[in-house]
């Protein structure tokens, strides 16, 4: 999986592999190990640390309220 962020407007696109589409198809879900998600939500933590550097000043200062999750279903 791969995250990459366009860093003119400062959105974003999540990229699986065939391999990883074919697992999360099969197995319906992921699954990390203990040490696997500790290792990923740093990688998370980091990434998102980053991505604020892309975002406009409003989009920066912008708050998300409750379960509000908009996605760009191209």
């Amino acid at each position: 999986m791969k995250i990459v962020q366009n860093q003119k407007d400062g959105s974003a696109e999540i990229r699986f592999s065939w391999k990883e589409v074919f697992v999360i198809l099969r197995k319906r879900k992921l699954t990390f190990t203990a040490e696997g998600l500790r290792h990923f939500g740093n990688h998370l933590v980091k990434i998102v640390s980053e991505w604020n550097l892309w975002f406009n000043e409003d989009l920066k200062n912008k708050q998300t309220k409750g379960n509000e999750i908009k996605v760009d279903n191209k």
